[in-house]
């Protein structure tokens, strides 16, 4: 199956947005800079816009692609073993080297009073709840962010029996998964973030059902309009009402991170053909190394922070912060994947390296025609 190269470097392109997206949902605060407290005004309100509303929608378009890209040549061409052994290596080894590296640096530097209070005490633990700290087994993992990678390798496990039910019954899979993703009282042991599964699924079918990803593209402006007024809308609901959300609310954020993927993807339409997205749609692995990278050094951040200046001017911090982990991010990954190439492509999957075949096949072919490798994965939670 020959991929279209303008659907390649729009996933590529989406990934990136939404993964730098999640930076600003994870820029940390305390009870007293919380922002539903409105203590600074707007500023607050888009605190909620960006990290409860707008980025709440990159973790279902995300799963959305890892489904669509396990699947893109057609249940026939599928191979399960190979799959696992792909996504062992791919997903399964950055989520241990990243997690477990955090969980060892936390046990490390705790009996020194350091990271106290800024992550759990894990000195003090149960095994119970160590082993979800370091392994994501029924909570949170240290590394946060981390969960959706967690969730992705659940439903890889899963993808014969999920494409095989999509298949056979489409609208009644979707729509048990559906009501399961919105409704908040429902849960779900197997994925922590209920939205994983059924996007995964939806991409899936997306992808078995050879449906034409671009037929909605002429709607590219009125869909990126509406998708931003929807995430407005609800951000105010969520401004004037949270932290405990009443249950419409609670259910219309839930939906609105499902159905605004849809928006993403027709405004991925728009950004793609400009200059500047065309060059973020390039930027390979970047999007895997900061998804991963980024939630300890924000952390880090907040402990520094707090120990110069507390919780004041904490819109100074939270501009601060989410410009510096920008250029952390770029620099060390420009750094790592140039000078220590063979660790990089562990801690990235291997990205780095199909990235450097790709450029190097492209460079090679008749008109530098592009020849699109596969996309990185990655997602956020609160």
């Amino acid at each position: 199956m020959t991929v279209d190269p303008n659907i390649s470097s729009r996933i590529n392109l989406m990934r990136i947005l939404l993964i730098s997206g999640i930076l600003f949902v994870h820029v940390p605060h305390d009870p007293a800079t919380n922002p539903f407290l409105g203590l600074n005004g707007l500023f607050d309100w888009l605190r909620v816009f960006l990290g409860d509303s707008l980025f709440r929608i990159g973790v279902p378009c995300l799963s959305a692609i890892s489904g669509y890209l396990l699947f893109q040549r057609g249940w026939e061409a599928f191979d399960y073993a190979k799959t696992l052994r792909s996504k062992a290596r791919t997903v399964l080894v950055p989520f241990l080297l990243w997690n477990l590296g955090l969980l060892g640096a936390v046990l490390v530097v705790q009996p020194m009073g350091i990271g106290v209070g800024y992550f759990p005490d894990l000195w003090n633990l149960s095994t119970r709840e160590f082993l979800s700290n370091a392994l994501a087994t029924e909570g949170l993992p240290i590394n946060i962010p981390l969960y959706f990678l967690r969730d992705l390798i659940v439903c890889i496990i899963l993808s014969p029996i999920l494409a095989m039910s999509v298949r056979r019954f489409p609208a009644a899979t979707l729509g048990v998964l559906l009501l399961l993703a919105i409704t908040p009282a429902l849960m779900l042991g197997i994925v922590l973030k209920k939205s994983i599964l059924f996007s995964f699924t939806l991409g899936i079918f997306l992808a078995l059902n050879r449906v034409d990803l671009k037929v909605a593209d002429r709607f590219a402006g009125l869909g990126t309009a509406a998708m931003l007024a929807a995430a407005v809308l609800l951000s105010i609901g969520l401004y004037w009402t949270g932290p405990d959300f009443p249950w419409p609310l609670d259910m219309a954020r839930s939906a609105l991170s499902i159905v605004g993927a849809g928006g993403f993807w027709l405004m991925s339409a728009i950004v793609i053909r400009s200059r500047a997205g065309q060059r973020l749609a390039a930027t390979g692995s970047l999007s895997f190394w900061m998804f991963c990278a980024h939630y300890p050094l924000l952390v880090l951040m907040w402990m520094v922070w707090n120990r110069v200046a507390g919780d004041a001017l904490y819109p100074v911090f939270y501009a601060a912060a989410a410009a510096g982990s920008f250029l952390i991010l770029f620099v060390s990954n420009r750094l790592f994947s140039r000078r220590l190439r063979g660790l990089y492509e562990v801690l990235t999957g291997s990205r780095g390296r199909k990235a450097k075949l790709s450029a190097a096949a492209s460079s090679h072919s008749p008109a530098g025609a592009n020849h699109p490798g596969e996309p990185v994965m990655t997602q956020q939670h609160r």
